[in-house]
């Protein structure tokens, strides 16, 4: 892990002093990791459709034929969702309560509307290794949900303050449905407001990406979990000084020309 951190405080340096240096921007590259959120994360919970067929929803408005009208509205809210984390993360002011709503109703404005940004009504549960994990009670959530707000509004946008809120919000489960998705849209904003990219979590990841989450609902700690976490925020950093690099290839950094 020290290895691990050591690589990526180096590569924010890096991203860092490009992105002062540079004066172009890599808007084509946040548009294509906004479709990539959206396509894993959805498919995390069991979206059907493919990266291609997510991307062909959402720029072109096409229905893919024999995949349901529910996961289509799941794409459109999602990408509804992370437009509005980019608008949050470059917003002044702490994270909010209502921030958090807000990430939920989007996520499920069209999909699921009855539920968007409203605390759950009804008990809630996960099967894990050890049984079955209970959630806080619907009568526990708001003070559960101030406390963690609090939190958040005093924490440091960081890799490690994003990735406790992702684990903490996924703990207290505050909605009847949508819970994976605003946590890690929450994760994503808390990375983006500190500079860092957005960590998507693969289909491929999904098996130790839950099983690290239930060990730590066990109590067996949340190690794995930050691992994974951070492993993937290393793969997005290559992703995107790749871009920058792209994007500025040979200029120097004070006047824009050619190098040479």
């Amino acid at each position: 892990m020290d290895d691990l951190l050591a690589r990526i405080a180096a590569k924010k340096a890096e991203l860092d002093r490009l992105r002062r240096d540079s004066r172009r921007s890599v808007t084509n590259f946040d548009h294509s990791q906004d479709l990539e959120l959206t396509y894993t994360s959805n498919a995390i919970e069991g979206n059907t459709l493919t990266a291609v067929e997510t991307t062909m929803v959402i720029e072109q408005g096409i229905t893919i034929a024999g995949k349901p009208l529910r996961d289509h509205l799941e794409a459109l809210d999602h990408y509804a969702a992370i437009r509005y984390v980019r608008e949050l993360a470059r917003a002044s002011g702490p994270l909010s309560q209502l921030d958090i709503r807000n990430l939920h109703r989007l996520v499920m404005f069209r999909s699921t509307p009855d539920i968007a940004g409203q605390y759950a009504d009804q008990g809630r549960y996960v099967l894990t290794d050890r049984g079955r994990h209970t959630f806080p009670s619907p009568a526990e959530l708001r003070p559960l949900m101030e406390a963690f707000a609090a939190w958040l509004a005093d924490a440091p946008m960081t890799p490690e303050t994003a990735f406790t809120a992702h684990r903490r919000l996924v703990d207290i489960h505050p909605f009847n449905d949508g819970n994976g998705r605003t946590a890690r849209l929450l994760m994503n904003l808390v990375l983006i407001r500190g500079g860092y990219p957005p960590v998507p979590v693969r289909p491929e990841d999904r098996p130790r990406y839950i099983a690290a989450l239930n060990l730590a609902q066990d109590g067996g700690g949340d190690d794995a979990f930050r691992t994974l976490l951070y492993e993937r925020l290393d793969a997005s950093m290559d992703e995107m000084l790749q871009a920058f690099r792209e994007a500025w290839p040979a200029e120097g950094p004070e006047t824009g020309e050619a190098a040479g």
